[in-house]
Protein backbone atom coordinates (compact mmCIF):
# COMPACT_ATOMS: atom_id res chain seq x y z
CA UNK A 1 0.00 0.00 0.00
CA UNK A 2 1.44 3.70 -0.90
CA UNK A 3 0.39 6.70 1.34
CA UNK A 4 1.01 10.15 -0.27
CA UNK A 5 0.35 12.85 2.23
CA UNK A 6 -0.96 16.28 1.32
CA UNK A 7 1.51 19.30 1.87
CA UNK A 8 1.86 23.37 1.31
CA UNK A 9 5.23 24.01 -0.40
CA UNK A 10 6.69 27.55 1.04
CA UNK A 11 9.89 28.15 -0.81
CA UNK A 12 11.16 26.50 -4.61
CA UNK A 13 15.17 25.99 -4.92
CA UNK A 14 14.97 24.68 -8.47
CA UNK A 15 13.39 21.00 -8.17
CA UNK A 16 13.77 20.82 -4.20
CA UNK A 17 10.81 22.54 -2.19
CA UNK A 18 10.77 23.15 1.29
CA UNK A 19 6.89 21.72 2.28
CA UNK A 20 4.73 22.11 5.39
CA UNK A 21 1.80 19.83 6.70
CA UNK A 22 0.82 19.96 10.76
CA UNK A 23 3.67 22.07 11.50
CA UNK A 24 6.14 19.78 9.93
CA UNK A 25 8.44 20.69 7.28
CA UNK A 26 9.94 18.30 4.59
CA UNK A 27 12.31 18.98 1.21
CA UNK A 28 10.50 17.91 -1.38
CA UNK A 29 11.60 16.95 -4.99
CA UNK A 30 9.92 18.38 -7.86
CA UNK A 31 11.34 16.56 -10.04
CA UNK A 32 8.24 14.26 -11.33
CA UNK A 33 6.76 17.73 -11.29
CA UNK A 34 8.91 19.85 -13.17
CA UNK A 35 6.31 20.41 -15.86
CA UNK A 36 2.89 21.30 -14.12
CA UNK A 37 3.61 24.89 -13.44
CA UNK A 38 4.32 24.24 -9.38
CA UNK A 39 4.16 27.11 -7.40
CA UNK A 40 5.11 28.68 -3.61
CA UNK A 41 1.56 28.24 -1.70
CA UNK A 42 0.24 25.49 -3.88
CA UNK A 43 -0.63 22.13 -2.21
CA UNK A 44 1.30 18.88 -3.61
CA UNK A 45 0.99 15.14 -2.76
CA UNK A 46 4.32 14.01 -1.13
CA UNK A 47 5.18 10.28 -1.20
CA UNK A 48 8.80 9.36 -0.01
CA UNK A 49 10.01 12.86 -0.62
CA UNK A 50 8.51 13.03 -3.94
CA UNK A 51 5.87 15.26 -4.92
CA UNK A 52 3.96 13.53 -6.98
CA UNK A 53 0.70 15.22 -7.59
CA UNK A 54 -0.62 18.78 -7.61
CA UNK A 55 -3.89 18.87 -5.50
CA UNK A 56 -6.40 21.76 -4.59
CA UNK A 57 -6.30 23.10 -1.13
CA UNK A 58 -9.72 22.06 -0.45
CA UNK A 59 -8.73 18.17 -1.53
CA UNK A 60 -5.70 18.30 0.63
CA UNK A 61 -8.07 19.56 4.04
CA UNK A 62 -10.10 17.04 3.27
CA UNK A 63 -7.12 14.58 2.83
CA UNK A 64 -6.02 16.11 6.35
CA UNK A 65 -9.76 15.71 7.81
CA UNK A 66 -9.60 12.09 6.94
CA UNK A 67 -6.33 11.29 8.49
CA UNK A 68 -7.04 12.90 11.83
CA UNK A 69 -10.35 10.89 12.09
CA UNK A 70 -8.27 7.72 11.44
CA UNK A 71 -5.69 8.58 13.82
CA UNK A 72 -8.03 9.49 16.21
CA UNK A 73 -9.72 5.90 16.55
CA UNK A 74 -6.06 4.66 16.42
CA UNK A 75 -5.86 6.63 19.87
CA UNK A 76 -8.96 5.94 21.46
CA UNK A 77 -8.98 2.01 20.66
CA UNK A 78 -7.53 -0.65 23.40
CA UNK A 79 -4.46 -2.40 22.36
Amino acid sequence: MCLAIPMRIGEINGYLARCEAKGIERDVSLFMLQDDGIAVGDFVMVHVGYAIQKVAPADAESAWELFDEALGLIERTPN
